[in-house]
């Protein structure tokens, strides 16, 4: 188990845990990655003047220093869409979204190695329940190529498990009594949860099949949130869902494309900008189609759905957030108030409770017969997701885990059992 680690690739940060030989105490499993901290996150951005890569917090700093390039964020989302068998252009050359995600799970590998001070090459990844909605084939498709990448990146032996069951395991290293747990996973890209049965007596146990009760998941995660906050708050500023001069809404593709972390550089192609122009010739609101030129001239769309992701944040431990606007309309700020956003995600938060409802049902599980819910992924904060969550199983004590660190912990608890 001395080079078995877990690594927990995630939309918006990743991580990697391993134990070492001897090792028991749960709290010191992650390895540092980035200036002494836990989590990279899953960022790389392309240098356009000496073909320098960066990666994770120094990728949004050089990207917000205002260096020339090209930033790539969560990546994690190409597995399962037709895209990952396509290629983006970088630095005048077209990388292979594949060759992309190989190269940032090996800079992951790397840097856990040299915390580590040795050479990883068995590893349990963590995977979604599911990467693909309602398509096993889209979904084992998902998990393959995630293998192929993990493979490429120089691991030899890999095994999966599923992410809300890492952090269950994560979470078993700190309980003195056995417990029915809810495991309730938000992460960037996806909601998973688990039903298991845990115990310090069980933890030792090689194989945890009959301890699962029930697992599930839906493709909606944290990402989504920052998508349709910015839908509803900021795009309409750019002039979505303003008039054209024929009476009709401008066309709403280049304001999806940057709401959408995966496609904003779309939103940067001549195509686009002919587009933008022709709608900003047409538009009855100049001023908001102005706007949205800036933001695509300066190549800001990262920027803004950077200032979005904040406004989520804060507005998940405060009433009200602020929004400086002004690299794009001088001198302007946008306030948001805890309503926007709940009313911009109440949709997608209805769809996550209603998956943890039918899992319940499918497991034919009392609700009054579950002891915690654990919380766990970046997300997982949200104070109307929780809420309703929570509603569900009033009884229920629940548990904050480690938000970010969970599932890479839990990870290298699996590892150590699985190549032991």
């Amino acid at each position: 188990m001395a080079d078995a680690c877990g690594i927990d690739f995630g939309t918006s940060n990743s991580t990697t845990g391993w134990r070492r030989p001897g090792q028991s105490a749960p709290s010191s499993l992650l390895l540092p990655l980035e200036d002494g901290k836990l989590t990279l996150p899953s960022v790389v951005f392309f240098h356009a003047e000496d073909a320098h890569v960066s990666y994770g917090r120094a990728a949004l700093a050089d990207y917000l220093a205002g260096h020339e390039g090209r930033l790539m964020r969560s990546l994690k989302s190409l597995l399962g869409t037709s895209m990952m068998d396509d290629h983006t252009e970088v630095m005048g050359r077209a990388l292979p979204f594949r060759d992309l995600l190989a190269q940032f799970v090996g800079e992951l590998k790397r840097r856990a190695e040299h915390a580590a001070g040795r050479e990883f090459t068995r590893a349990v990844l963590g995977r979604p329940v599911f990467f693909v909605d309602d398509d096993h084939k889209a979904d084992l498709r998902a998990e393959r190529t995630l293998e192929e990448i993990a493979r490429k990146a120089g691991l030899r032996e890999i095994a999966f498990q599923y992410e809300p069951i890492a952090a269950a395991f994560d979470y078993e290293s700190q309980i003195t009594r056995e417990e029915l747990v809810l495991v309730v996973d938000i992460g960037g890209g996806t909601s998973d949860f688990a039903l298991i049965r845990l115990s310090p007596e069980r933890a030792g146990r090689p194989e945890r099949r009959d301890d699962i009760l029930a697992s599930g998941g839906v493709h909606i995660g944290g990402t989504d949130f920052d998508k349709y906050l910015s839908l509803s708050s900021m795009m309409p500023i750019l002039g979505l869902g303003s008039l054209l001069k024929s009476g009709r809404e401008v066309p709403s593709a280049q304001y999806f494309n940057l709401a959408t972390w995966h496609t904003i550089n779309q939103a940067y192609s001549k195509k686009s900008w002919s587009q933008i122009s022709d709608m900003h010739r047409e538009a009855r609101d100049k001023v908001k189609l102005e706007r949205l030129q800036s933001v695509v001239r300066q190549r800001a769309g990262h920027w803004l759905a950077l200032q979005v992701e904040e406004a989520k944040i804060t507005l998940s431990n405060a009433a009200e957030a602020q929004i400086d606007i002004g690299r794009i309309a001088a001198g302007e700020t946008v306030t948001l108030q805890r309503a926007d956003l709940d009313g911009a995600i109440e949709g997608l938060v209805a769809s996550v409770a209603q998956t943890v409802a039918r899992l319940l049902r499918d497991a034919g599980v009392a609700a009054s017969g579950i002891d915690t819910v654990f919380f766990t992924g970046g997300s997982s904060g949200v104070p109307l997701l929780r809420e309703r969550i929570l509603a569900l199983m009033p009884d229920a004590h629940w548990v904050e885990g480690d938000l970010f660190g969970s599932i890479g912990a839990g990870l290298a608890l699996d590892a150590s059992r699985k190549f032991a």
